[in-house]
């Protein structure tokens, strides 16, 4: 009998694990090519074939004229209903909602997933130039809003952890690029409780973010508000980080957390 608790020596499906990485494959890219897709899953064309058929069956993927296969959009439905069951969702979408109406501009919010943080929660701009960005896309911890509030949150080891393969690649010019710095940043973000992306990830957009907490006071996800820079009021500043603050402790309060 396996131990629950040691789910990694839990026996593969070999069909379902197979299944399951064309499915990834196909999330990469607008279209696949027969052959090319068999070739970056490591499966012979007629496998491939067959398991292609089955989520087009399924509804899972399509094949268009030219005999490209797509991923549908089913996969996106069926995760859209199981995050919109999750506690942190419901909480967050008001609140986000809010602080989107009142500051004018995009709000995320996001949770670390092994060396990135993962976009769970986007509410859009009110304006007509807004940011690309979308549910589900990830991003680095080491120069975004989001990811700096989730690194200076986690333990030593898991920063270490999170860190471990990471280059600090310089996206912008502003982009922090070393150890130490990157240390002292998180310093500074954990002691005031917030986090500034001053266009260290894109060029032209400045983050504000903020923790979520849990009912123990751990954090499980960042929300921020993302500005063009042309839109960025300096002399508001401080109302806009209050207002991200706050935000954040309302979706924690919602989830249980009572400050000392």
């Amino acid at each position: 009998m396996t131990s629950r608790k040691n789910p990694a020596k839990a026996p593969l499906v070999s069909a379902a694990a197979r299944l399951l990485s064309i499915l990834e494959q196909l999330s990469r890219r607008r279209s696949w090519g027969l052959e090319e897709l068999s070739r970056e899953v490591g499966l012979a064309k007629p496998t491939t074939y067959r398991f292609l058929l089955t989520l087009q069956e399924l509804g899972y993927a399509r094949r268009d004229e030219a005999e490209r296969w797509a991923m549908t959009l089913k996969l996106f439905n069926v995760g859209s209903r199981a995050l919109d069951s999750l506690d942190l969702h419901a909480a967050a979408r008001p609140v986000a909602e809010e602080l989107s109406a009142e500051l004018g501009e995009t709000v995320h919010m996001g949770v670390l997933e092994g060396d990135s943080a993962v976009y769970v929660l986007k509410i859009e701009s009110r304006h007509t130039i807004r940011m690309y960005s979308r549910v589900g896309r990830r991003i680095p911890l080491y120069c975004t809003a989001i990811g700096k509030v989730l690194l200076a949150s986690a333990s030593a080891q898991e920063r270490r952890l999170a860190l471990a393969g990471v280059k600090l690649v310089a996206h912008t010019p502003k982009t922090i690029t070393t150890r130490p710095a990157l240390e002292a940043e998180l310093k500074l973000v954990a002691a005031r409780g917030w986090a500034f992306d001053n266009e260290e990830h894109e060029t032209g957009i400045r983050c504000i973010g903020a923790p979520v907490r849990d009912y123990s006071g751990e954090v499980l996800a960042a929300i921020s508000a993302s500005w063009p820079l042309f839109r960025y009021d300096e002399r508001r500043e401080k109302d806009s980080i209050a207002r991200v603050v706050k935000a954040a402790g309302r979706i924690s309060a919602v989830l249980g957390y009572l400050p000392d």
